[in-house]
């Protein structure tokens, strides 16, 4: 579909909705965390006690959820926050969205569909603070070129636990530096308010990039009173429990709690301006736990499912949803509530009926399957420049994942493991592309790879980072952290193969160029690789 015809369909919407009347419109504010994944103190009701939710504290996401929906089985389309980003904004599956597909070499070309500039057509107020679209700098396109950045009042917040820590060293309390950090972000947002003409419904995304690595080491205790030694014995298998290990959580859920705080200044402010029941509340983030095995940039539940809590006046409150969703929902949601026509290339499906019941558990029967997958993240992950592309489907009891190229290393190739210049500790914690590029840099990483040739650690080190089976199944109930594969197992043999078709159906009818000349689209290089291509793989009938 082309840009013309969004922009006109927009422009019907947004006419219709006017007429309506602009007060029957909600606002929307979109808190969204970079690396967030699905850790909040919500979900340790639902989970039951044992694991890492009993010690984060995140009461104001709770309250969202308890005043309106918290989904229980949420995922992004792609655990890489382009990708993810790309898909979200264009309600589609990130393969749909051309070079937006990938991290590195990313292009946002104009012809994709975006729920921000179409609301900003149907006349919202728009604006963002922080990160939107990677890489976050001006010319930010799906929301505007930067046009709708409001940071006047600073950007620290993105580094909260490294400028907390340095004033509390220049002799501030640990709460009145933290305060500095809500006060910013409480004038980035009125900053935005002061914009909007009367009775001007508005869209606002907060998107701070504090729960993306670096921290300070330590300050999870330090700011938070985070003891590492709670998590104890509540890591799942794939995360060594370790003290250096879990010291380093402990500074990743403090960065959680930073973020959770700053949402309750942002509802606050909701509350004090009179807009609280008329503003739909989302907040989520773009995939699990960075610089951790099995997190961020892999297509198993620790990276690829994710909090998500909807706050809404017109939405039946203190209610768990079971049904699967993904986060390719929220822009036909957002469109849906502002009376904009959805544009036809948009694959999500609105979650407006979810939001309207009055019903706990799964709600609607059809929406019992996402799918996950991953192309390229790092450009030189691997000598050769090439992509690991992965797809998966993830039904309530089953996760099945195919890995196109086995050959490939699924982190990234591992430089200088085996030669006479290994990285240092030093490099291990700071510098990403050391090594198995595709994780992130940090305590974990280093000490794993620094344990890699232990015997205690040696197989942990390989299951974690080593290359991987063309297919993977799992059975979630009996191994709910999906650490033992059982797609060779005969007895799951019927369920591998209904898996597998209705995976490849799903990508078929959604045109993915990976099944396309084996994936050429995808296999070129990003500074090589065609940027006008908005629909690549696109056969004869399908949509756009």
């Amino acid at each position: 579909m082309t840009r013309l015809l969004l922009l006109c369909l927009a422009t019907l919407g947004g006419a219709a909705a006017v007429s309506a009347g602009e007060a029957n419109r909600p606002n929307i504010l979109m808190a969204f965390a970079d690396d967030w994944g699905r850790y909040a103190s919500a979900y340790a009701k639902l989970d039951g006690p044992g694991g890492i939710h009993d010690v984060v504290n995140t009461p104001h996401f709770d309250r969202i959820a308890a005043e309106g929906v918290l989904f229980r089985s949420a995922f992004v389309s792609a655990p890489s926050c382009t990708p993810c980003r790309s898909a979200l904004l264009s309600g589609q599956h990130f393969w749909r969205t051309g070079r937006g597909a990938i991290l590195r070499g990313a292009v946002w070309d104009g012809s994709q569909p975006s729920f921000a500039l179409l609301l900003g057509e149907a006349g919202y107020h728009i604006g963002e603070t922080h990160k939107v679209w990677s890489p976050g700098v001006p010319g930010d396109a799906p929301f505007g070129a930067g046009k709708y950045a409001y940071e006047n009042a600073g950007r620290r917040f993105n580094q909260f636990s490294q400028y907390v820590t340095q004033m509390a060293k220049q002799g501030q309390p640990i709460e009145t530096a933290k305060q500095t950090m809500y006060d910013e972000v409480r004038n980035n947002f009125d900053a935005f308010l002061a914009d909007r003409k009367p009775d001007q419904p508005f869209c606002y995304w907060f998107g701070p990039t504090n729960v993306h690595r670096q921290w300070v080491q330590g300050s999870g205790k330090a700011l938070w009173g985070i003891d590492p030694d709670s998590l104890k014995g509540k890591l799942p298998p794939f995360l060594p429990d370790v003290p250096e290990v879990r010291e380093d959580l402990a500074d990743y859920l403090g960065e959680i709690q930073a973020f959770d705080a700053a949402l309750g200044v942002l509802r606050q402010r909701l509350e004090e301006i009179g807009e609280l029941d008329n503003t739909l509340i989302v907040v989520s983030g773009d995939h699990g736990a960075p610089g951790f095995p099995h997190g961020k940039c892999n297509l198993y539940d620790f990276g690829s499912s994710v909090s998500l809590a909807v706050r809404w006046g017109g939405a039946p409150g203190g209610r768990v949803v079971d049904d699967l969703v993904s986060l390719t929902d929220l822009a036909p949601t957002f469109l849906e509530l502002a009376g904009v026509a959805t544009p036809e290339a948009m694959t999500g499906s609105s979650l407006v009926p979810l939001l309207q019941s009055d019903k706990s558990g799964q709600i609607d029967p059809s929406r019992t399957a996402v799918y996950i997958g991953r192309e390229r993240h790092v450009e030189n992950a691997r000598a050769d420049f090439m992509p690991y592309p992965q797809r998966a489907i993830r039904t309530q009891e089953h996760l099945y994942i195919i890995n196109f190229k086995p050959d490939r290393w699924p982190l990234g190739d591992p430089y200088r493991l085996d030669g006479d210049n290994p990285p240092t500790a030093e490099e291990l914690k700071n510098e990403t592309r050391c090594t198995l590029p595709d994780e992130d840099a940090g305590p974990t990483k280093a000490w794993l790879v620094s344990a890699r040739n232990d015997p205690m650690w040696k197989a942990h080190f390989e299951w974690v980072y080593g290359k991987r089976p063309r297919e993977e199944l799992f059975d979630l109930k009996a191994d709910p952290h999906q650490t033992k594969n059982v797609v060779n197992d005969p007895a799951y043999a019927s369920i591998r193969s209904s898996l597998e078709k209705q995976l490849l159906d799903e990508l078929q009818r959604t045109g993915d160029p990976r099944l396309v000349d084996d994936g050429r689209f995808f296999e070129s290089p990003p500074m090589s690789g065609p940027v006008n291509e908005p629909t690549p793989g696109k056969k004869k009938g399908q949509r756009s």
